[in-house]
Formats: C-alpha cells, sequence, structure tokens
C-alpha cells in the first residue's frame, strides 16, 4: 500500500489521482489523503508576503516525516529549490504543454489591442514582470485561489482575463476559455511548470522507492527538472521571485534557458546554454552563475528589498 498526500484543490486531486492510477497500473494498491496549506488557506496575501518557504509543501512534509504517508504529489512549479533536510523528489511524470495562456468568457478579449483597456488577474510575479516588460498597456490585478475561485472573481467583474499554466487549465476542462497563447521564446515558463513530481522522506524504504519510480518517472522529464532546478538553487529562489527556466532534451543533449526578470519588468536577464542529460546539475549551475555574475546577484537584492517593503 501507498499512501499518498495530497492539497484538496481540484487540480490537486486530479494530479494525484493520476499518479495513483500509474502506481496501480504498476501493481501498487494507494490510499489518498487530502488537506489544505498554508497557502491554499491564506488567499488576501502574496505568496511572497506570507513570508514562508514551501507555502504548499510544509504540511504535506509533515505528514511524510511522520510516517502517516510515503509520498506527496505536487505541482513541480510550487516546488521551493531547497527541500528542507530529510526529503527528495524521486519521480517526475512526462511533462505536458509548458506556455501560459490567457483565460476569459469573453473571446474578443486581444492582448495586442492598446487602444482597449484589459485587466488580467494573475499572482505569478514572473508573470507580472513578463506583462509588464512586454505589454505595459495592461493593468494587472492580484489574483490567488484554485482555478474555479479564480474564473469566479473574474465573472464577477475582478479582471477581463487570467493568465494561468496551460496544462492545469487544459486538465480542468476549461480549454475552450483560452484566448491567447504566449511563446515559450519571450514567456519562458518558471522551473518545472508541466510536470508532477513526487516527494518522499529519505527514510522510505529503498524498495518502495524503486516501485513507485518504475511506475512514475519519465526519465526525459528528470533530466529537464534537475538541470532546472540545479539552477534555481543556484539562485536560492523559489515561486516568489520572478525567475524562470525550461529544459528540453535533444538526444543526449540539454539546452536550458533560463533567467531573472526584475520586479517591475525593466530588466530581463536571460541565456541559452547546452549541456549533457548525463549531468543535468552542471548545466543548471553553470546557468545560475552566469545570471548571478551578469547583474542577477544585484537584482536579487533588490527584489528581496523591494518584497519586505
Amino acid at each position: 500500500m501507498i499512501t499518498i498526500g495530497t492539497r484538496k484543490s481540484k487540480l490537486a486531486m486530479w494530479q494525484t489521482e493520476t499518479v495513483a492510477s500509474m502506481l496501480e497500473q504498476g501493481g501498487l494498491r494507494t490510499r489518498i489523503n487530502s488537506m489544505e496549506t498554508i497557502g491554499d488557506k491564506i488567499l488576501d496575501r502574496s505568496i511572497a508576503k506570507i513570508g514562508s518557504k514551501g507555502v504548499f509543501t510544509a504540511e504535506l512534509e509533515e505528514q511524510l516525516q511522520s510516517g502517516l504517508t510515503d509520498i506527496a504529489v505536487h505541482s513541480a512549479k510550487d516546488m521551493q529549490s531547497q527541500l528542507p533536510d530529510g526529503f527528495t523528489l524521486i519521480a517526475y511524470t512526462k511533462r505536458e504543454k509548458v506556455n501560459d495562456i490567457l483565460l476569459s468568457d469573453d473571446s474578443s478579449v486581444d492582448i495586442d489591442a492598446k487602444d482597449k483597456p484589459l485587466i488580467i488577474g494573475t499572482s505569478s510575479v514572473r508573470r507580472r514582470a513578463f506583462l509588464r516588460h512586454y505589454y505595459p498597456h495592461v493593468q494587472l490585478v492580484e489574483m490567488r485561489g484554485n482555478l474555479q475561485t479564480r474564473i469566479r472573481k473574474m465573472q464577477e467583474g475582478a479582471c477581463d482575463a487570467l493568465m494561468l499554466a496551460y496544462a492545469g487549465v487544459v486538465r480542468m476542462g476549461y480549454g475552450d476559455m483560452i484566448v491567447h497563447e504566449f511563446g515559450v521564446d519571450q514567456f519562458v515558463p518558471p522551473v518545472g511548470q508541466g510536470c508532477i513530481a513526487v516527494e518522499c522522506a529519505v527514510t522510505l524504504a529503498p524498495e518502495k522507492v524503486e516501485k513507485i519510480r518504475a511506475s512514475v518517472n519519465d526519465l526525459q522529464s528528470e533530466a529537464c527538472l534537475l538541470a532546472e532546478r540545479a539552477f534555481l538553487k543556484k539562485l536560492e529562489g523559489g515561486c516568489s521571485i520572478p525567475a524562470f527556466g525550461h529544459a528540453t532534451l535533444d538526444g543526449d543533449e540539454l539546452t536550458l534557458t533560463a533567467g531573472l526578470a526584475s520586479l517591475d519588468g525593466a530588466t530581463i536577464v536571460r541565456t541559452t546554454r547546452k549541456g549533457s542529460a548525463r549531468d543535468p546539475e552542471k548545466l543548471g549551475i553553470a546557468v545560475g552563475e552566469y545570471i548571478l555574475a551578469n547583474n542577477g546577484r544585484k537584482m536579487l537584492a533588490e527584489i528581496k528589498n523591494l518584497q519586505k517593503s
């Protein structure tokens, strides 16, 4: 029996049921234990203002540590770059489309129409920075909560459109409300977007870890995510800073595009480098070192000071 911990949101439950199905196809029985995390409970502040690392993971990790659950299922993009001592990520599902999109119940929404006011709701500091850089005419409003809550707020007049991840929107059956898709060349996704990650305590029995990996882990996704997460770890960042990173795999060659934006979107530092899939962390670290050495360290200090105020 594999006991799975997860958040109570519909998307988190969909992700968990997907992993549970994969495990069961691999011959393992499963049981799901759902709960709310601090990130689910506090919706009147941005993630950066909550003042806690792992806002979507801390409570789940308490259950892993106590042995109440064997694994926890997360959106990979929600995972902090440095896990607390005693925890590790052991599997990544096959990645889905990584693009950002605009969702609206008004099909006439046109982000390129500068003569028509447009209000976009998003809680992501990365998306806000990119929008301020590429679409400065757009008005932004803070928008947190699960997908259904955000859609309700939009329909009540809080904004004209929501900026979200393609994968989550389609998984929840709202693909017909997509009115714009952003290219990854400009709107580089956050580390891990489109992928589900499986976490466990390092004390989990090795035979269980082996069986879980055999049922769930996608080797191509793993190579890409290891490079992306090594980059983010080098920046000592998480979802509260406007960092971005997207790796692709072609044969044995990894290509990683990653960087950092200022909160106001005025400055974006990015680079693209290639490396071997045999050592993905080496590529991620090299890209992180380049960004830090090319104004990234100064930008991070400014971002943290602004978020404290």
